[in-house]
């Protein structure tokens, strides 16, 4: 019986002609628990949690329009319901519980319905204005109107050549859209319940034709600006003072949020791009180039692909993400959609001339600024550094203790990492892949070195590998698009952090820039090997290293982002940027504005694991000295060799 009543069974004395039980609905809002029912014959209500306000979409008589109606969805508590008049005294019913409840909670309510505007008006401009705000003729809530007309204007237009976004204030005997019955409320609760209207000029939608990528602009601008006005009468009329506006929405996801998000991680987990793009025969590859005294390119082979491309992208694009109400998730799971597209394009183009380009198109160019910082390191740091060049040095299975020592302290802190170490005969460099440090067979590793080299790939690519992990969504421990700047930006930051930076390694990464750039201006392998060897004096083993790099499966754009990151990084730490903020996961500084916004709806949680190096008293007394403002160049004049 009691599943019955949660699917919006009629039986029952306080069953209601929509088909929901109002005692249950009522029930679940004093509990706090999250409300989702289907309305009969049409309509679904849906509340997070009890907040003090409710968005409401009434489907006009005859009139059938996903895109209108979704307008609303993005809310954390809306109500899409009947418009016709049979319906009109049931709808009014469940309002009226609604608001009980929420007003009892909170000590006020407001309603906000949504509307589509008639198209037979004009502003004062001459042009109908692309929302009306509808309030009641004694115009309360005055200060919540202000905002939500504020938030409204700073809309973007669909297109940078239309015209503003206009907003106009209009004052009736009821808010209510023309044509349909009142949101009647109980006079008692009548002083405490504030009404809006809020009518959208459809302008996604022209002659029958739908516009589907300005409707998406237009439903993530509501969806804020109706958070916004939400938060400001909340702050105001309210006994609720959330901190913030985005804590207004949504903290609980439906099935099709979880859905999108498993499938998109079943593609991304079908395949490694980082092992899958990298050449496995690099010592060979180098045997032969040195035969050729360094005169023919050299022949790279690659891992077989483990997938059929065109049956990946099949299953890829026949994820729902349109079934997302929340524009937030459906804008970052489109994108993920976006870059694996182009990843999987790649590895299907690897050896060809197509690779260079899908790699500019996943990890951008090389701009006259960073050319310019990477060359300005290679004039200010000598060739041929000593630093790390002599000394002790580890080998794999020595390398390998030493890092299974780094997942132990990081398993003391917290349960659940799983991270395992594998020496590899078929790699040529430290990588992570999977959440698993993998070190190849052959590797000797400068004693100088190793701190730093652990915090990188431990400290940084396995630490946000598994804080991702944790997240409840898993893009997060797979990477958001484009979340390898910021990673290897972090990676390098976390050697700096140990005094492990040397500036050789910063000649290096100023060199990997360099050769990119080379490689997008059509450099062959042996022009770029050349360059590095002749004219910056690099040792032909590293040339040939570098080179290898940036020319692997067609050219590759990647290892510009090593500089670029920490360059990108030392501002954002300037500018007071918090580093645990970027430990949540594999993320970018460009979706810092997304990431703060679901740590404030309590989505993501904090860091589960922190790297060694935060602990470390001159790890925090080197990033209060970038705080004051470092840039690129400051580390080659200071930074100086650490001791092993």
């Amino acid at each position: 019986m009691k599943k019955r009543l949660q699917r919006g069974s009629l039986k029952g004395s306080t069953a209601h002609p929509l088909g929901v039980d109002l005692a249950d609905v009522t029930a679940r809002l004093r509990a706090g628990e999250q409300v989702r029912r289907s309305l009969h014959p049409w309509g679904r209500i849906h509340i997070d949690r009890a907040l003090p306000f409710l968005c409401v979409y009434r489907r006009p008589p005859g009139s059938a329009d996903p895109q209108s109606e979704a307008l609303v969805t993005s809310q954390a508590s809306y109500l899409l319901a009947p418009g016709d008049v049979a319906a009109a005294r049931d709808v009014a019913r469940l309002i009226r519980a609604l608001v009980s409840v929420l007003v009892a909670d909170f000590g006020a309510c407001l309603l906000i319905e949504v509307s589509l505007a008639k198209g037979d008006g004009e502003s004062a401009s001459g042009q109908e204005p692309h929302f009306r705000i509808v309030t009641r003729r004694d115009g309360e809530p005055a200060a919540t109107v202000a905002q939500l007309e504020s938030e409204l204007s700073c809309i973007a237009p669909a297109d940078p050549g239309d015209e503003a976004i206009g907003v106009e204030i209009e004052h009736r005997l009821t808010p209510s859209p023309e044509g349909l019955a009142p949101l009647t409320v109980p006079a008692k609760l009548l002083r405490d319940c504030f009404s809006i209207g809020l009518e959208i000029l459809p302008i996604y939608a022209e002659d029958e034709r739908e516009f589907p990528l300005v409707h998406r602009r237009l439903r993530r601008g509501l969806c804020g600006a109706l958070k916004g006005a939400a938060f400001e009468f909340t702050t105001r009329h309210t006994t609720q003072r959330p901190r913030h506006y985005h804590a207004l929405g949504r903290g609980k996801f439906v099935k099709a949020v979880w859905e999108v998000d498993r499938k998109l991680a079943e593609v991304s987990n079908a395949f490694d791009f980082l092992l899958l793009s990298t050449p496995r025969n690099t010592d060979a590859a180098w045997a032969a180039f040195r035969r050729s005294r360094f005169n023919e390119t050299p022949s790279f082979s690659y891992p077989p692909l483990p997938f059929e491309p065109s049956i990946a992208k099949r299953k890829l694009y026949g994820i729902p993400v349109e079934r997302i109400e929340d524009p937030t998730l459906e804008d970052l799971f489109r994108e993920q959609q976006d870059e694996l597209d182009r990843k999987i394009t790649m590895l299907s183009d690897r050896g060809t001339p197509r690779f260079r380009y899908g790699s500019l198109q996943l990890f951008g160019t090389v701009d006259d600024t960073l050319l310019a910082q990477a060359r300005a390191l290679l004039d200010q740091i000598p060739s041929r550094s000593r630093e790390g060049a002599a000394g002790e040095t580890l080998d794999a299975r020595a390398f390998a203790s030493r890092a299974e020592e780094e997942l132990k302290h990081l398993r003391a802190g917290s349960e659940g990492l799983p991270a395992k170490v594998r020496i590899r005969r078929d790699i040529s460099g430290l990588m992570v892949s999977c959440g698993h440090l993998l070190i190849p067979s052959g590797a000797r590793i400068p004693a100088s070195r190793v701190d730093a080299l652990l915090q990188h790939e431990v400290g940084t690519h396995i630490v946000t590998y598994y804080n991702g992990d944790a997240q409840p969504f898993r893009q997060l421990r797979n990477g958001l698009p484009g979340y390898e700047e910021l990673q290897e930006g972090l990676a390098v930051l976390a050697e700096y952090l140990v005094g492990g930076l040397s500036r050789a390694r910063l000649r290096i990464l100023a060199a990997r820039v360099l050769a990119v750039r080379w490689m997008i201006d059509g450099a062959s392998f042996v022009e770029v090997f050349r360059g590095l060897d002749r004219d910056y004096d690099f040792a032909q083993r590293t040339a040939y290293t570098i080179a290898m790099r940036v020319l692997r499966g067609g050219g590759q754009a990647k290892d510009a982002v090593y500089l670029r990151g920490l360059a990108s990084l030392l501002a954002y730490l300037g500018e007071g940027g918090s580093l645990d903020t970027l430990l949540v996961g594999k993320i970018g500084l460009q979706h810092l504005e997304v990431v703060n916004e679901l740590r404030w709806r309590g989505v993501i949680v904090p860091p589960l694991f922190r790297p060694r190096y935060l602990e470390l008293p001159e790890a925090h007394a080197r990033l209060e000295k970038l705080r004051s403002g470092v840039k690129l160049i400051d580390l080659a004049k200071t930074e100086k060799r650490r001791k092993p």
